[in-house]
């Protein structure tokens, strides 16, 4: 059942994730704890894990539509890893208590920055 509930996941996190630009982590980590019962730690390391595939589909996608920026995108791939390094290192020093505030409050600072960008008029001549 939970391999069941875990591709059901990863199939409408990638629906939503593709469909809003979000990244997966904001989808995943979530349900992670709330439906498969993982700590907080395991599900950003699996949250981590699964971004991989996610990443080379996208990657390919955006590409044929023209929108990939591929020097932008490989600065970002380079130093990524050294961030999520420290992250890790991190991660595993706090209590489990403190990072569940800290990324409830990330999804607070991003659901409320994307509702005021919604609110927010249009650029003459752009269309959505």
């Amino acid at each position: 059942m939970s391999e069941l509930l875990a591709a059901l996941m990863g199939f409408a996190g990638g629906l939503v994730g593709g469909l809003l630009g979000v990244g997966g982590g904001i989808l995943f980590v979530p349900a992670l704890t709330i439906f498969m019962d993982n700590g907080q730690v395991g599900a950003e390391a699996t949250s981590l894990l699964a971004i991989i595939p996610v990443a080379l589909v996208a990657t390919w996608r955006q590409s044929s539509y023209g929108n990939l920026r591929l020097k932008e995108g490989l600065l970002i791939g380079v130093l990524s890893p050294i961030g999520v390094g420290i992250g890790v290192v991190v991660a595993n020093s706090v209590p489990e208590r403190a990072l569940k505030l800290a990324f409830a409050a990330l999804l607070l600072f991003v659901a409320f920055r994307m509702v005021r960008r919604a609110f927010r008029p249009e650029p003459a001549g752009e269309t959505g």
